[in-house]
């Protein structure tokens, strides 16, 4: 059985920094591109950030420069660091793994940044 957990959510004030993590298990996670969304209410599920199984990685405009994505193949587990945070940022985060055609969901970690 496959399963993404994701860790590392909370409450913090703007400027503060967080890092979210995604424990797989029931998959080979090395051989699995990996993205993190994020879904505000009443928003879109939008991607933040994602990192290939070479290692490259793509951001979102809104969070370059502040957020980073890794990843620890011996430990099947990915990382986003989230620094300078903005009430913006507040969503619920989930990672996501895919290799075609398998594609699977965490099931969220609440953000919250608030004064």
């Amino acid at each position: 059985q496959v399963q993404l957990v994701e860790s590392g959510g909370g409450l913090v004030q703007p400027g503060e920094s967080l890092k979210l993590s995604c424990a797989a298990s029931g998959i080979n996670f090395s051989i699995y591109n990996m993205g993190w969304y994020r879904q505000a209410p009443g928003k879109q599920r939008e991607l933040v950030a994602s990192i290939t199984i070479t290692g490259s990685t793509n951001y979102a405009d809104s969070v370059k420069g502040r957020f980073t994505i890794s990843r620890d193949n011996a430990k099947n587990t990915g990382y986003l660091q989230m620094n300078s945070l903005k009430p913006e940022d507040t969503a619920v985060y989930y990672c996501k793994t895919i290799r075609f055609p398998q594609t699977y969901w965490g099931q969220g970690t609440q953000v919250t940044v608030s004064s």
